[in-house]
């Protein structure tokens, strides 16, 4: 009775903790995001279900994202990142049980046989019992010198700590907490990877853009060029006429060999982000085409979806792993306890080893605790609470960094469209500007100059147009990635999930 109540006071014991409770800090944001004249007046809604299929519709874009996901090699070092994340939790997590280790021996020795007792007594008389016995065994043979042989086995639980203060189980929860936040981290570079694939395939899409703009202007330049030569020689335009006109072919071809260039680039960036060689039918062929299919996010959205986003849940866990990193520095403060036990059996007989008489035990307990180490201990402690302050402040900066990049991505999409609808009549009456001066000047009304500057208004005018398209494409990935949460880009393992499907953050051990 006295052990079993000895042996429930010990387990009772071993299940305190000196880690602080976890309590995430309140968020050092509104509880809104912004409204007003550059914003969208959006309702307090639910965060619907959202993935990055809903988002990029474009089938060649899928197909990309798909391809970046299985080959990307920043997801590869993620992967691995996880994998000795968890390893380094099973090691924190083994040193919680026993450890059991066997071992098999078995000597010869030539000599008087009452040495042979002494020697093997005195030989394993440290682990207790095992050295008389061993002794005894020798002695049982009075007889002259001989060859003796004397076998031996042993399991036992070497060095295993009684937890009473919860010093190990708080290393192990900071472990895990770390595992975890090494998991959240890998979303983000998910989440990351298929916003820059989007963004690069949008971006490809411009500059297939600008370059045909820059092709079209080219040709409309030289043929201002034939024209205007013409005129030269048949005395009707002054030399300047030319010039003018060729200084702006040289800049449309400046600017198609500029665009060749960046559109090869795209290619080796979409490549780097794909992880292997990417197929050119996934390309677009303009902004006009590609911009469509990236569908808005809803907008209607409390701040606290921003919980869900990778970044701040890795800041959670991170502080989460800090608590506990405390409880481990408060129990080193106190006294350590480890228990030793060892069974065994010891003949010089084969046959015999497993007798009764041949059975060896030793059972053993240990404390310590450290008088003095010069204010270590104590200082350790203090590192650790000053590292909890400093998640602290990382897990608000983190939110009021998620809060900023979404409010800048709606402050832009509640004006781009506007401004899109600016952009497309200003490139209208451009374009019909040098219409009507191309013909007058064909008609000798105007001048040439009149002309030129209609057409340099045009091109710059269509350049700002694809501009502007590419911009509110890249607005709506931005929100995307800004809210974070994609389902699709989860990890799956076993244990607490770091979001769970309402999109909050979840509470491990809770």
């Amino acid at each position: 009775m006295k052990r079993a109540l000895t042996l429930l006071t010990t387990v009772a014991l071993a299940g305190c903790s000196m880690a602080p409770k976890d309590v995430r800090p309140a968020a050092p944001v509104p509880p809104s995001w912004p409204v007003g004249d550059s914003y969208l007046r959006t309702s307090e809604a639910t965060l619907p279900a959202l993935t990055w299929r809903e988002v990029f519709r474009d089938a060649r874009l899928q197909k990309l994202i798909e391809q970046a996901l299985a080959n990307n090699r920043d997801l590869r070092v993620a992967a691995a990142n996880i994998a000795a994340a968890r390893a380094q939790y099973q090691i924190q997590r083994g040193a919680q049980l026993p450890q059991v280790d066997t071992s098999l021996g078995i000597t010869e020795r030539r000599g008087n046989v009452n040495n042979v007792g002494n020697g093997l007594g005195n030989g394993t008389g440290n682990t207790g019992n095992t050295g008389n016995t061993g002794g005894n065994v020798g002695n049982v043979g009075n007889a002259g010198g001989g060859l003796r042989t004397n076998y031996s086995t042993q399991v036992g639980i070497t060095g295993f700590e009684l937890d009473l203060f919860g010093r190990l189980a708080s290393l192990t929860r900071a472990q895990q907490d770390t595992y975890f936040a090494t998991e959240a981290g890998a979303r983000a570079t998910r989440l990351t990877l298929v916003g820059d694939i989007a963004t690069a395939w949008l971006t490809y899409a411009s500059d297939a853009s600008l370059l045909a703009v820059a092709q079209q202007t080219a040709k409309s330049a030289e043929d201002s060029v034939r024209l205007t030569r013409a005129r030269l020689e048949g005395g009707v335009a002054p030399r300047t006429d030319l010039r003018q006109a060729e200084q702006t072919l040289a800049t449309a071809q400046n600017d198609v060999a500029r665009q060749t260039s960046l559109l090869a680039q795209d290619v080796n960036a979409l490549r780097l982000l794909a992880g292997s060689e990417i197929d050119p039918a996934l390309l677009p062929a303009s902004i006009e085409e590609a911009a469509p299919t990236i569908a808005a996010v809803p907008a209607g959205l409390d701040s606290s979806i921003l919980l869900r986003r990778p970044d701040v849940v890795q800041a959670e866990y991170q502080l989460r792993a800090a608590n506990a990193q405390i409880g481990a520095a408060r129990a080193a403060l106190f006294p350590r306890i480890s228990l030793t036990t060892v069974l065994g059996f010891a003949s010089t007989a084969l046959s015999s080893l497993f007798d009764g008489d041949a059975f060896t035990w030793q059972a053993g307990g240990t404390g310590s605790y450290s008088i003095f180490r010069g204010g270590a201990a104590r200082a350790n402690l203090r590192f650790t609470e000053a590292q909890q302050q400093a998640q602290v402040a990382n897990y608000e900066r983190a939110i009021q960094t998620a809060f900023r990049d979404v409010a800048n991505a709606l402050a832009v999409r509640g004006t781009i469209d506007a401004q899109l609808r600016a952009t497309q009549l200003q490139e209208e009456a451009a374009a019909d500007t040098y219409r009507l001066s191309e013909a007058r000047y064909r008609g000798g009304i105007d001048t040439f100059l009149q002309s030129l500057v209609s057409q340099r208004s045009l091109y710059a005018a269509q350049q700002q147009l694809v501009t502007v398209q590419l911009t509110a494409a890249t607005n709506r990935v931005n929100l995307y990635r800004a809210l974070g949460g994609d389902s699709q880009l989860e990890v799956t393992r076993e244990g607490p999930q770091p979001v769970d499907p309402s999109g909050t953050a979840a509470t491990p051990g809770s």
